[in-house]
């Protein structure tokens, strides 16, 4: 004991190190010793990265994940809301896919059915950055409080910058686990994305775990394990938390890129576009509004956000958001209201616009994401590190679907880009189709699983 004050003394951080390393459960103090020294600067970045390293070779138990996160989330400020929004304030999160715009398109249509939702500013998907802000016509994203919670009263959603105050351990973590290869770490991936969910105060989160061949996770198991333990920690945080095992191995729609996506999210808003983004988000709101109790279960979520997508209250949202966040009216009317021409000269237009043709006859078997996604980044829109710029304009409009069947010469690719189209990135988007001489057969669903605390069902929708 410490003299006089009745507190355990602090275990030495070699020793912490050690003992992980070892493969022994660490307690409850030792990890709140542990992120309070991360958060403090009192540990070297040597320590930490010996530490991550630990936790992603020996893993953590349940206790010792929801010990971490909660640590972290008591790291910095936590948001507080007035007592009439109880269960109404819902987050979504996804583990990033090429072309996942559903954000912009749900969270204007959950507010439309009473919910409280924000979109974070600049969403990092694999290759391509979706800066939203930046795109919806310089839109700044506004602090977390007071301005924020101003927005929400006002409209019910709003798109929100970054802040310092929250969860600041998990910056430091962040930033460190990339270069200590610890990315894929397990309680470290539940930790950093649920410490931040429980210093919101969430009522509901639904998350979507994507896996496939431009997902973080190859394979559904592997996503599996990651959804039931985010599901299982959440749900001890007292957040109502389910999740959606999803498939990317294709975009998701028909654009990719920045000011390309922002545009598909209009349309899904208005009541039509690709219909399996409309589809990815109704099921998502669905969830969402069954855990907090508005429907009696998440079709009947489904259909009432479906309803606020085809009576044009979410696009009204959506415009609301703009004006609110400073947008002149009449601007913010065109971009919601306007023709498809007017809104794409509004949020810009690349130089160069062509069409890439079809090399031979056949029916598409899939558009693969990720070389799309490689060479999108290699013009311009996406990042190789924080901090670079970004070409909003840069994009791609897919004009094919599964199941189609191709003439040679038939064009399927629109791109969108600035200045030359190199021989490589030609071959790379030409190898992104992939035809065979029959349809295919027996198209799995894009949602396979949806994970609830109390297990895992199959969707059948």
């Amino acid at each position: 004991k410490l003299s006089g004050t009745g507190m355990d003394a602090p275990t030495p951080l070699p020793t912490l190190i050690r003992k992980k390393r070892d493969g022994e459960r660490l307690e409850d103090a030792e990890i709140r010793s542990f992120v309070r020294g991360v958060t403090e600067g009192t540990v070297q970045q040597g320590q930490i990265g010996a530490m991550l390293m630990a936790i992603r070779l020996r893993g953590m138990d349940a206790g010792e994940t929801l010990a971490l996160t909660q640590a972290m989330a008591s790291s910095g400020r936590t948001m507080a809301w007035p007592p009439a929004w109880h269960g109404l304030v819902v987050d979504k999160h996804s583990t990033g896919g090429v072309g996942d715009k559903v954000s912009l398109a749900l969270a204007p249509a959950l507010a439309a059915c009473g919910c409280k939702f924000w979109v974070p500013m600049g969403v990092d998907v694999p290759g391509v950055s979706l800066g939203v802000t930046e795109v919806s016509l310089g839109v700044p994203g506004v602090s977390p409080c007071p301005q924020m919670r101003h927005i929400l009263e006002r409209v019910g959603c709003c798109i929100v910058g970054q802040s310092a105050e929250l969860v600041p351990a998990d910056r430091v973590l962040y930033g460190l686990r990339d270069v200590t290869a610890t990315v894929d770490s397990l309680p470290l991936i539940t930790a950093s994305i649920l410490s931040k969910k429980a210093a919101e105060r969430l009522s509901a989160l639904v998350l979507d775990v994507k896996f496939g061949g431009a997902a973080l996770y190859p394979t559904q198991e592997s996503a599996r394990e990651l959804a039931q333990s985010l599901v299982e920690v959440g749900t001890q945080l007292g957040i109502r938390t389910a999740a959606l095992l999803t498939r990317m191995e294709q975009p998701l729609g028909r654009a990719v890129g920045n000011a390309l996506e922002v545009l598909e999210a209009l349309q899904c808003l208005g009541g039509s576009g690709p219909s399996d983004l409309r589809h990815l988000v109704t099921v998502l709101g669905g969830v969402l509004l069954w855990q907090c109790g508005m429907e009696q279960g998440p079709e009947q979520g489904r259909e009432r956000l479906a309803r606020a997508l085809d009576d044009g209250s979410a696009l009204g949202k959506f415009e609301a958001m703009l004006g609110a966040q400073g947008v002149p009216p009449e601007t913010a009317r065109e971009l919601c209201a306007g023709t498809p021409a007017r809104r794409r000269q509004l949020l810009g237009q690349a130089e160069v616009c062509e069409e890439l043709p079809v090399l031979q006859e056949g029916w598409v078997q899939q558009v693969r994401a990720l070389p799309l996604a490689r060479v999108l980044h290699h013009l311009g829109a996406g990042r190789a590190r924080a901090g670079d710029p970004v070409n909003l304009r840069v994009g791609a409009e897919l004009l094919v679907g599964t199941g189609q069947h191709l003439r040679a010469g038939q064009p399927w690719l629109r791109l969108h880009h600035e200045g030359t189209l190199s021989a490589q990135a030609r071959r790379e988007l030409q190898d992104a189709l992939c035809l065979a001489p029959e349809p295919p057969r027996d198209l799995p669903p894009l949602v396979a699983e949806t994970i609830l605390p109390s297990g895992s069902v199959r969707d059948s929708q």
